[in-house]
């Protein structure tokens, strides 16, 4: 989860995204920044995160992406 946090902070930095929650619903990072978390992602983790994926529950905190991606890595 560390290099979610990472890739998190390099997008917006001041945040504590270890423990920020509502990252997508409260506007804390914008639609801009939720394609570059998606292929910052896809590349550090080798994975594809499909359009069935695509929901703010799944971007909405560090710990919502750590499991989308541990998810997506058991494919």
């Amino acid at each position: 989860m560390e290099k979610i946090i990472e890739i998190l902070s390099d997008l917006k930095s001041g945040v504590d995204f270890a423990s920020a929650e509502g990252i997508v619903t409260n506007k804390i990072i914008d639609s801009i920044d939720i394609a570059t978390l998606i292929s910052a992602i896809e590349e550090e983790f080798d994975v594809e995160i499909g359009m069935e994926y695509m929901d703010n529950k799944n971007f909405d905190s560090a710990a919502a992406i750590w499991e989308m991606v541990q998810e997506l890595m058991e494919d």
